[in-house]
């Protein structure tokens, strides 16, 4: 930026707790809204637009009690021409430190004949009407023309100018159905600017049901628009909105194509808020989202995780601890490339070259071929086997034969290689199991607690892939966990506790702590 020039700023104008409650499914109550509502102030976002108070008891309740006790941001409430609409917008806001009213009418001609039912005359009345109105209450004023992509343009033009010549400091632009196109967006916006006189700033507010939400508002912000209206991952009617994040980051991320534009926002709060929304709306976050998205800095491409290995940059536009999203995530599938399975063994403790390295990788290969997902545990395993290994497996599952029901209690009948010596024992429990574990226990003389069982579906289907993972205390008090897979959940079960012994047979041998077996990096 040269010593004359100004840097403007583009205002951000959340509507996460208005239009994007709009989604289908998303009923949020008071408490949630505020939730919400807090980490947007800590976000940093200008504006939020708490909901639409007319519409029901608790949209009014909940904007009230957002103008009360958040402070940051300037509330807003959204509202109809209708006068009633108006006094019930600010009656909800009124107690807020920042307040706006933000009052819209449709001018598009399908919008007029079949919804609105009134004559461009009387859209041009009532849109005079309301702007009045609201600024009886304050000076912050926004309107806009609910389908303006759709609308004549002059026609347009002429409401947008009677809102500002009574009092309308913001005129926002929304592509309500998502119908523009960004060179087409970014032309109506400069047209605008053309040719409605006034002191006003020119707003954008834009939908995704071409894909196109994002390119346009960062389309009209080329053009002149000076806040852009969003919602925390992108949630709303239809497809959504435009994205907060993705607004954001481009902006920051391409600078040079938005020379002297700043935003406000603390991007390190971007995921956290992304996580909120997604926890209390239920609307989960696709993997491959810009941004946030789980995905959004993982790396399977082995030539990508060459690169990144070598200089994140190389394939990451953006640093993932800068918006709140930790480190880059280097994931082994059956893409990964040598130098990732190394630098994986090597951050957990395990150190092989040459030969040795070649091998293992060519059995990592067909691994990965065969399963999903690749854990710790199967890479110790594998490298185990294809060395011969220095690690050491005291007991071995040969096999397990298990009954239950309503009827008989359950029972397990166990074979183990313990110390290269084969022993079988039976044991009942509560279920199957429980009789298992319990089974192993006597096989193997540990003695302990289980603190810990989760069990996930690998994949879809009655074929599934059952992924236990379990964490054990022994009576010793060495802390574990071990992890095990099959289609069948007590199968996984057994060898998840086989494998928690194991580790406790190492840690014993070795005379490790036993409170580090389990810190992370730690061979296990």
């Amino acid at each position: 930026m040269s010593a004359t020039t100004a840097t403007e700023r583009v205002v951000i104008f959340d509507t996460t707790l208005r239009d994007g409650e709009q989604s289908p499914g998303i009923s949020l109550d008071v408490g949630e809204k505020l939730e919400i509502a807090d980490q947007l102030a800590r976000l940093g976002v200008d504006y939020i637009e708490a909901g639409f108070p007319i519409a029901s008891q608790g949209d009014f309740d909940a904007v009230h009690a957002i103008a009360k006790s958040v402070r940051g941001p300037v509330i807003c409430g959204l509202s109809r021409t209708a006068h009633k609409d108006i006094d019930r917008c600010w009656e909800a806001i009124e107690p807020a430190e920042k307040r706006r009213i933000h009052t819209f009418i449709a001018t598009s001609p399908t919008h007029m004949e079949h919804k609105l039912r009134m004559s461009p005359e009387q859209v041009l009345a009532e849109a005079i009407s309301a702007v009045s109105r609201a600024r009886e209450y304050t000076d912050d004023v926004e309107f806009s023309p609910e389908d303006a992509s759709r609308s004549d343009f002059d026609f347009m033009c002429d409401v947008l100018q009677a809102a500002v010549d009574n009092g309308a400091g913001t005129l926002n632009i929304p592509d309500t159905v998502g119908f523009a196109v960004p060179d087409e967006w970014a032309e109506r916006i400069r047209a605008i600017r053309e040719r409605v006189s006034g002191d006003y700033v020119i707003s954008t507010h834009c939908h995704n049901d071409l894909g196109l939400a994002v390119a346009n508002s960062l389309a009209a912000v080329t053009a002149g628009a000076r806040q852009v209206e969003c919602t925390v991952n992108g949630i709303g009617e239809r497809a959504g909105n435009a994205a907060m994040e993705e607004i954001v980051m481009a902006i920051r991320t391409r600078s040079e194509q938005f020379p002297d534009i700043e935003v406000g926002i603390e991007i390190s709060e971007l995921a956290r808020s992304s996580r909120m929304v997604s926890r209390l709306t239920g609307y989960p976050v696709q993997f491959n989202k810009a941004v946030v998205g789980r995905n959004a800095f993982s790396h399977e491409a082995g030539i990508h995780q060459h690169g990144v290995l070598n200089e994140r940059t190389t394939y990451e536009i953006m640093d993932p601890q800068a918006v709140g999203a930790g480190e880059s995530k280097i994931v082994l599938g059956k893409h990964s490339g040598r130098a990732a399975f190394k630098d994986t063994l090597h951050k957990m403790g395990i150190e092989i070259q040459g030969d040795a390295l070649n091998a293992a990788f060519t059995r990592f290969k067909e691994l990965a071929d065969r399963k999903i997902q690749l854990t710790d545990a199967d890479l110790e395993a594998l490298v185990a086997e294809e060395l011969g290994g220095p690690i050491h497996h005291e007991y071995e599952l040969v096999s397990l034969d298990v009954r239950g029901g309503t009827v008989n209690t359950p029972a397990a009948d166990l074979v183990l290689q313990v110390a290269g010596q084969r022993v079988e024992v039976s044991a009942t429990g509560d279920g199957m199991v429980d009789a298992s574990c319990t089974a192993i226990k006597q096989a193997t003389g540990v003695d302990g607690r289980l603190t810990d069982y989760s069990v996930m579906s690998v994949t879809g289907g009655v074929d599934a892939l059952a992924d236990v993972t379990l964490s054990f205390e022994s009576s010793d008090g060495v802390k574990v966990s071990g992890r095990g897979l099959s289609t069948d959940v007590v199968e996984a079960s057994a060898r998840a506790f086989v494998a928690a012994l194991n580790k406790i047979a190492r840690v014993r041998a070795s005379g490790e702590d036993p409170n580090a077996v389990d810190r992370p990096g730690h061979l296990g």
